[in-house]
């Protein structure tokens, strides 16, 4: 079962530039990512194979990577600042 969820961050575009360029290419298990603008930051669409798939990359590439960018701005990575939510998704057409 696919597992997807949103997340809305406190970052800009440049920033998101810099974490994902510290990420492998092609990630087991993601299906779809999307990054997009919102008045607060960047809102992040995710789905992944499964659950297990996404905890393993986000472990393994997606807090390390953020940790670096977030240092070299002398912010603190802190997750109380990102809205988090799981999506009961009903489908996923790409083409």
């Amino acid at each position: 079962m696919t597992y997807t969820f949103t997340q809305d961050v406190p970052a800009n575009a440049e920033m998101y530039a810099k974490i994902k360029a510290l990420l492998p290419e092609h990630p087991a298990g993601m299906v779809l990512h999307l990054a997009y603008r919102r008045d607060a930051g960047l809102r992040y669409v995710d789905v992944w194979d499964d659950e297990a798939s996404w905890i393993a990359f986000r472990d393994a590439h997606v807090e390390p990577a953020v940790g670096k960018v977030l240092a070299s701005y002398g912010l603190p990575h802190d997750h109380s600042l990102v809205a988090f939510q799981e999506v009961d998704l009903v489908d996923a057409w790409l083409a």
